[in-house]
């Protein structure tokens, strides 16, 4: 299996819309929403407007519907279960809420690809209204960028503290995908969405980020370039297992070659490479015995 954590925002990352906006339009309250915004923070506007939406007749079953209908990154169904065949370690980190994620994942199929999901707590009550909650109370962090009800930066250190030196690649588009792509360890690799806000961000700060940068500018790059990652991540742990045994591999994942020989532990993945390349010059120079 592979030792890798990939981690997802959600809103413009596997949807292509905001979530939050999507619903309070689809419902029909978007002048309420943004009459009460100026005066409210998001995470409790949220919640204001499940209850003014309740108190008009909307019923749970309205908003689960309006969520299906959400339009999705293309080719993010198969990319995911792609990712998770491949045995990485999919997470998602959301200032969306887990009503909201949940009942749209499980629409795709693809809830279960998910070990964990990071985002504000919701729940049904006794008059089947949707209460939302935010995550943190006060999260401390001082990027400003972050907001008041989670910090995506310090679930990232969290994940990492358990995680030990497992790689991890992380996926977004927004001000909040700044701080995370900043606590990203070198090794690690950072897509951020062309042209939206965190792609800006890194672009203006990138002697901050650590990780490899790798920008996407719609569902079809995403997949290619997230598998791609991916295999060559899988490829490097592999020569390094082997190396470790004095043996070293390579495989082409187009033509299905694999090239093997001894190595010693100075020998670097890279090595192996050249050595197989070199390999086979010197067998296209070999005469032809008839």
């Amino acid at each position: 299996m592979a030792g890798i954590v990939v981690i997802f925002d959600f809103d413009k990352t596997i949807i292509d819309v905001d979530s939050d906006n999507w619903v309070v339009d689809e419902l029909g309250g978007t002048d309420l929403f943004n009459q009460l915004l100026p005066s409210m923070p998001w995470n409790a506007l949220m919640d204001r407007m499940m209850k003014e939406f309740h108190a008009g007749g909307k019923t749970i079953e309205d908003i689960e519907e309006v969520l299906k209908r959400a339009p999705i990154i293309s080719r993010i169904v198969p990319c995911i279960k792609s990712a998770y065949a491949l045995g990485c370690d999919l997470r998602i980190i959301s200032d969306a809420n887990i009503f909201f994620i949940e009942t749209i994942l499980k629409h795709l199929g693809i809830r279960d690809c998910f070990s964990e999901i990071n985002t504000n707590p919701c729940y049904v009550d006794e008059e089947d209204r949707l209460e939302i909650f935010p995550y943190d109370d006060f999260h401390g962090c001082k990027n400003v960028l972050c907001p008041p009800n989670m910090c995506k930066g310090m679930i990232i250190e969290r994940m990492q503290a358990s995680i030990g030196n497992r790689r991890m690649i992380y996926l977004g588009d927004g001000n909040g995908d700044f701080c995370p792509s900043l606590k990203l360890r070198e090794g690690d690799f950072v897509m951020p969405r062309k042209d939206f806000p965190a792609w800006n961000l890194i672009n203006e700060n990138r002697t901050l980020v650590k990780a490899s940068v790798h920008k996407w500018t719609d569902g079809e790059e995403l997949e290619y370039i997230l598998l791609q990652l991916i295999d060559a991540i899988i490829m490097e742990e592999s020569q390094l297992l082997s190396m470790k045994n004095l043996i070293g591999n390579d495989n082409c994942y187009n033509c299905k070659a694999s090239y093997s020989l001894n190595v010693t532990p100075l020998n670097k993945p890279i090595d192996i490479y050249y050595e197989w390349i070199d390999e086979c010059q010197r067998a296209n120079k070999r005469p032809v015995v008839e």
